[in-house]
Order: structure tokens, then C-alpha cells, then sequence
């Protein structure tokens, strides 16, 4: 949830309960943790600034020329899943684009 979307229940709630949770020496900030590492949804390398990597990729294409992307990145893993060593990985990475460029279609069939 954005904090634009707090309600003033939320705001309410959080100032009985959320200051508590501060004044604990043992409080941890869940903010204050590194990103989980997902090679498949979420690669630390494709997140690094303002805007994540596919998503810049997708805005300096046209969308005939995306899809082209797209399908040509779920051939290059379902080509290699088996000579790298991570076939699970490379497997879940064909689908990841896969589904990506079905709802890309999905949505201009509508």
C-alpha cells in the first residue's frame, strides 16, 4: 500500500499501535532490509535507479517491435535451459516473458 492510500483509520491505527513498535530498542525497520534476490521476477541488476530495466526497454520500443522482444527472449531460454546448468531458472524465465507477452496480446485483443 502507498502512503497515499492510507486511510485515516490507518493513520489512527498506527498512531495507537506504530509507536510502540519505535520506542523498542529491538525494533527492525522492514524498510531497512536488502531486496530479496529473485533471478526470475526481480534480478538485483535489472532494478538499479529510477525505472526497472524491461520497463525501459518496453518505452523505446514499439509495441510490434516489444513482442518481438519478448517471444525472442522466451526462445533464447527455452534454447538454452539445458546447457547452463540452471534449467529450472532458465524454464521459469521463458514463462516469465511468456506470460508477459500474453497479456501484452490479451489486452490489445480486448
Amino acid at each position: 500500500m502507498s502512503i497515499n492510500d492510507a486511510t485515516p483509520q490507518d493513520w489512527d491505527r498506527l498512531k495507537k499501535t506504530g509507536l510502540e513498535h519505535w520506542q523498542k530498542e529491538e525494533y527492525v525497520d522492514p524498510y531497512d532490509q536488502p531486496p530479496i534476490n529473485d533471478p526470475v521476477n526481480a534480478p538485483r541488476h535489472y532494478n538499479t535507479g529510477n525505472i526497472e530495466c524491461i520497463e525501459g526497454i518496453e518505452e523505446s520500443m514499439s509495441s510490434v517491435a516489444f513482442k518481438g522482444y519478448l517471444k525472442g527472449n522466451c526462445m533464447k531460454y527455452l534454447w538454452r535451459y539445458d546447457y547452463k546448468g540452471k534449467q529450472v531458472e532458465d524454464l521459469q524465465k521463458a514463462g516469465w516473458y511468456l506470460d508477459k507477452l500474453t497479456k501484452m496480446v490479451t489486452k490489445e485483443n480486448e
